[in-house]
């Protein structure tokens, strides 16, 4: 038995002991009375009885533990022209101040603060500071409209809100105030306070007996020591991306939260303490909440906050000189991030002018990682290329090559096996599990490991309903893909990315795959529109990489042969079209849902989430073009 394979059974065999055996790293106030509280399935508890505070085991004890003069976060913000090392005794200053400033507007453990900020290290310290006093914090992408805003205040119903002036978005100012103004015009809700940090480049008007200044706030303000809080008292809501209605808010707890992601650091990521790890990412999405800021400081990492882009801020080699400059060990980010490199410099020149001898690994996820960019990666980098595959109600990786316990060779196109505390299966619509490289459902048979979502907030209801009603024992993870005959899982995209042409039902994450291959597309997406004979047929729309000039008519023959070639006549695949480029959220997932509504002329909801709205008649033009409906 391979040393994964003892850690694996044994996490599903044995899970009270391997996660109580896990928990010996997270101090605790009080131990547990039971490991696993599952007297009311599906509401799982991890750690029933245990005391502990997620600050405490963030800061607090390294710094006791002679950590506190190590950095505990490197700022690095092209955008602002700005660099600054901030040590674990300065973070828990900081973070024990402004808990003091929260106090002070009367929160305490159990209320809601929401955190709308930009990529700073001040978002870390409302975070942190709500930790340290047993409030949950519920972070909203900064720069979302006013709207989407203020559908979370009213569901969160939050004491303060606390925010910044503005950010630099694409060399632009966004001023962060009037949206928050409007969103709270809006808004049923009102909160008691909002803390304003005030940034050089643009200042916040401020209201009167509801505003106030930061810095003024803590240049007046005591520490304050942690709060002890149950492990199952909630640590966080994070709202789903692109809600319609009702937003889904997933709750996390405190202690199952913090044992899992300790673990994590070390087991999948491979990173210890005084490692340098990077997730390029925003604490508005679930990477930032789990791999900026909680899990490198849970471990006694220094966490790279970077405030920047892959490209243009100032050019293709960012990432490059982020990892050369402050020694980055692993980074983790985005294959959308990668593609967007590759389409700027096809070649890797930007990175050859670095020296890369800290990096030992890069980790994607957030998007299928397709085969070519993978390749790309490895061939540029020298260095393990990680796939792995997790969800915003995860927090954590379900599937992915585990370093730090062995490292498998890799599948391009599989995020490799089961994490460990992840028993995953493939079923059918009738929830009869399938054999090894049958296509089906990917589920997680219940209890889900640490770390993952207790419920929904304020929606337990819901909590069922999305997740475990349609297979029974199961968490459903809206993911279709397969197993194959080594374990391998292979995640080809959600469910409803499955397409029936004809009555034979097939993946268009699996055409994506073949399209992506081309030697001349840079990114692409495949999805279904309505076809009166067959159902449905697929369409592609492809960005071109860099300075390729050829006839698309060459390379659209090119992508039909190849789909044909490796997928079968049957996929149907004849419509590609070019686009300069593809929507996508502000976290670099393609909106394929989106795209298949406009191209079946049916309604859709802009995305909450959408990077640049204005894309989208772009991509009318682009469908309307190859004579799909307007």
């Amino acid at each position: 038995m391979t040393k994964y394979e003892e850690v694996f059974q044994k996490s599903l065999k044995q899970p009270e002991i391997f996660w109580a055996e896990a928990a010996e790293g997270i101090s605790w106030y009080k131990k547990w009375d039971r490991v696993l509280d599952d007297d009311n399935p599906p509401f799982y508890r991890w750690f029933e009885g245990a005391e502990m505070n997620t600050c405490y085991n963030a800061l607090d004890r390294h710094v006791e533990n002679g950590r506190g003069d190590q950095s505990a976060i490197i700022y690095d913000s092209p955008v602002t022209d700005t660099i600054q090392i901030i040590t674990y005794n300065q973070l828990r200053d900081k973070v024990a101040v402004f808990a003091g400033v929260l106090q002070a507007q009367g929160v305490v453990k159990g209320d809601t603060v929401i955190i709308y900020m930009p990529m700073i290290p001040e978002a870390a310290v409302a975070m942190l500071a709500c930790a340290r006093l047993g409030a949950i914090h519920s972070v909203v992408f900064g720069g979302f409209a006013a709207h989407e805003l203020a559908i979370r205040v009213d569901h969160a119903q939050p004491k303060v809100i606390v925010t910044a002036s503005g950010a630099i978005e694409g060399g632009k100012i966004l001023a962060y105030k009037p949206l928050v103004d409007k969103a709270l015009d809006m808004a049923d809700h009102q909160p008691q306070k909002c803390i304003v940090f005030q940034r050089f480049f643009v200042t916040a008007e401020l209201q009167e007996g509801r505003d106030l200044d930061w810095q003024q706030e803590v240049d007046r303000t005591a520490p304050v020591d942690c709060v002890p809080v149950k492990a199952t008292d909630p640590l966080y809501i994070l709202y789903t991306s692109g809600t319609t209605g009702m937003p889904k808010g997933v709750m996390r707890d405190n202690g199952g939260h913090a044992v899992a992601l300790h673990w994590s650091m070390k087991n999948v990521y491979n990173v210890d303490a005084g490692d340098v790890f990077w997730s390029a990412s925003d604490v508005g999405w679930v990477v930032g909440h789990s791999y900026i800021v909680y899990g490198p400081l849970l471990r006694g990492c220094t966490s790279v906050f970077y405030e920047g882009k892959p490209i243009g801020t100032p050019d293709p080699g960012a990432f490059w000189r982020v990892i050369s400059q402050h020694g980055v060990k692993v980074l983790f980010t985005a294959p959308t991030a990668f593609r967007a490199i590759k389409k700027e410099d096809p070649d890797g020149q930007y990175c050859k002018k670095y020296d890369l001898s800290s990096f030992e690994a890069l980790y994607l996820a957030g998007e299928r990682l397709d085969p070519d960019t993978y390749h790309w990666a490895g061939d540029l980098l020298k260095c393990p290329v990680i796939d792995h595959w997790w969800q915003t109600e995860t927090g954590w990786a379900i599937v992915a090559n585990c370093r730090g316990i062995e490292q498998f060779s890799v599948k391009p196109g599989s995020p490799t096996k089961a994490v460990p505390g992840y028993d995953v299966r493939i079923l059918d619509e009738h929830g009869k599990e399938l054999g090894p490289n049958e296509e089906g459902n990917v589920v997680i048979k219940l209890p889900l490991p640490p770390g993952t979502l207790a419920s929904l907030w304020r929606d337990d209801e819901k909590f069922i309903k999305s997740y475990m009603s349609n297979f029974q024992g199961y968490y459903e993870t809206s993911d279709g893909g397969y197993i194959d005959e080594d374990g391998y899982v292979f995640v080809m995209g959600r469910m409803d990315d499955v397409i029936n042409i004809a009555g034979h039902r097939l993946s268009t994450g699996a055409m994506e795959e073949v399209v992506s291959n081309h030697s001349d597309v840079a990114e692409c997406a495949v999805f279904g529109t309505h076809d009166q004979l067959k159902g449905e047929i697929p369409v592609g729309l492809i960005v071109l990489k860099s300075g390729v000039n050829r006839d698309f008519e060459e390379v659209k023959k090119e992508l039909v042969q190849m789909v044909r070639e490796q997928i079968g006549p049957i996929a149907c695949y004849r419509e590609s079209a070019l686009t300069a480029r593809l929507p996508k959220t502000r976290s670099g997932k393609i909106l394929r849902g989106t795209m298949r509504s406009i191209a079946n002329g049916k309604e859709y909801r802009m995305p909450s989430t959408i990077d640049d709205p204005a894309i989208l008649d772009e991509i009318k033009e682009v469908l309307s073009g190859m004579g799909l409906p307007k």
